[in-house]
């Protein structure tokens, strides 16, 4: 909760300098947001090759059953961002899916959206993704007691894995703790596909 809430300030804190000129001129005429898309898939490539073991461990404790958590997760939110932009105006279809495919992780479907999108898009899937996050947090309970323990995994999206995982744990159970790690892992590896896909053609 506390780091979600330094990263929304940090944000505010930006836009604010930004707006009141408060930073030298080199710094806005130079969009860095491409180098540091590249260093983010780096330090994701990195994060999964040094963890690899959560990916197998579950696959071989549960055997394929656990995949299903996963792929719900990614299928049921593309699916109900596809029904939700049907609904919208002034933002188009593909857009409002990528937007969903974030999946929580904030900082990389951000950057990059914005480098495949736009700044508007890439700001709306900043705000989208950590208001995702936030909300797993607060309702955890809430989610655990009338949904089930499986509920926050999905609600977290790729945070399962990291940020999220304290309250899961606390609440859904250690039992639980392997799962939300793979889930994590899963969803965290397919935002960078599932978005390049959608601005493939």
């Amino acid at each position: 909760m506390k780091s979600s809430l330094i990263i929304l300030l940090s944000f505010i804190l930006g836009v604010l300098v930004a707006r009141f000129h408060y930073l030298p001129d080199l710094l806005l005429e130079t969009d860095y947001s491409i180098y540091i898309l590249f260093l983010l898939m780096f330090l994701v490539g990195m994060s999964i090759g040094a963890d690899i073991k959560s990916l197998y461990i579950p696959l071989r404790q549960y055997r394929m059953k656990v995949l299903w958590v996963p792929v719900a997760t990614i299928v049921g939110t593309l699916l109900f961002c596809f029904l939700l932009g049907l609904c919208l105006d002034g933002i188009s279809l593909r857009e409002t899916v990528a937007i969903g495919a974030g999946f929580g992780y904030y900082s990389l479907s951000a950057v990059f959206l914005k480098e495949l999108a736009g700044a508007d898009i890439g700001t709306m899937a900043l705000v989208a993704n950590l208001l995702r996050e936030l909300f797993t947090l607060l309702f955890t309970p809430f989610l655990v007691r009338y949904f089930g323990k499986l509920a926050p995994i999905s609600s977290a999206g790729a945070t399962s894995m990291d940020t999220s995982l304290p309250i899961i744990t606390r609440y859904a159970g250690e039992s639980f703790v392997v799962i939300s790690i793979f889930h994590g892992v899963v969803v965290d590896m397919s935002v960078p596909v599932i978005l390049s896909l959608l601005y493939l053609f």
